[in-house]
């Protein structure tokens, strides 16, 4: 083989070692899930299922569990909207007023992060209680009755995946403002630039490409949780994925909770592309 030829090679060979890992490790389990999410509904462990190529699982799943896909995307949409509200202004504090502290508060964003998804649930568990300090303040200034509460409520879920996900949203945005030439907010400022036109024009164009990878990272995992319905809800904040867990550990249903994953994941994919063509778009306007 001739020098030319193997460097022609080299990229496919670095590929390689990962395209194997997901192969194995991804794509075989999903077509796996795609057969079982067709075999015979009528099945069971104990007398086997059936590939019958039952395509009516997915309508059937879909009108029995709609209110849950729609309380998924309403969730994760809620969370994501606090997220950004709390999200935007701490990853541009840290990125152009931090100074030196920047990299304990950047520590302090991922240190959360270091502790188990479950032991930071059930923190918010004990936040939430009904005996809790923040629902006694809450009664105390009124804006919870006397026998008002935040556990098991769609509040406490949105609270919970706001601050279980928030990481994900706060980093990327970070990296895209630390890289923001300041010169440019400079130039806008002796164009006669207000503050909010400056944010407008120059900080949050030029913060897409993290404000977008952040959204994604937040939104998709929050569509699909459901340790936070789990233990911050009730069976009335139940989400798809607590359908799923439910089908799949408790029921043993194994075509219904494998449709279900397919129409959660097809739906997350359709959101997802309208978004990325919608910023797209956005992009190329402005």
């Amino acid at each position: 083989m001739t020098t030319s030829a193997r460097r022609r090679l080299l990229p496919y060979l670095l590929v390689l070692p990962g395209a194997a890992w997901l192969g194995v490790f991804f794509v075989v389990p999903l077509l796996q899930l795609g057969a079982a999410s067709l075999y015979d509904p009528t099945g069971s462990l104990s007398t086997g299922y059936a590939l019958t190529w039952a395509f009516g699982n997915y309508p059937a799943v879909l009108q029995a569990y709609w209110p849950q896909l729609a309380r998924s995307f309403g969730y994760a949409a809620a969370a994501l909207a606090l997220a950004l509200l709390l999200g935007y202004p701490l990853a541009y504090a840290i990125a152009r007023k931090a100074g030196r502290w920047k990299n304990l508060l950047l520590v302090c964003v991922v240190a959360p992060m270091f502790t188990s998804f479950l032991v930071r649930t059930l923190a918010w568990k004990t936040i939430l209680s009904d005996h809790g300090w923040l629902v006694g303040l809450l009664r105390d200034v009124h804006l919870l009755g006397p026998n008002g509460r935040l556990l098991a409520t769609p509040v406490a879920v949105v609270l919970g995946l706001t601050y279980n996900f928030l990481p994900l949203l706060v980093l990327p945005l970070y990296a895209s403002l630390e890289r923001l030439d300041h010169r440019l907010l400079e130039a806008a400022g002796d164009l006669y630039a207000s503050g909010v036109q400056t944010f407008r024009r120059v900080t949050l164009p030029l913060s897409m490409p993290g404000l977008i990878a952040g959204t994604l990272l937040f939104f998709i995992p929050a569509t699909g949780d459901y340790i936070n319905a789990e233990l911050l809800g009730s069976p009335n904040e139940y989400m798809v994925g607590n359908v799923i867990d439910s089908a799949f550990l408790v029921r043993l249903d194994y075509p219904q909770g494998a449709a279900l994953s397919f129409l959660l994941m097809a739906a997350i994919l359709a959101v997802v592309v309208g978004y990325l063509r919608r910023a797209g778009t956005d992009e190329v306007w402005r």
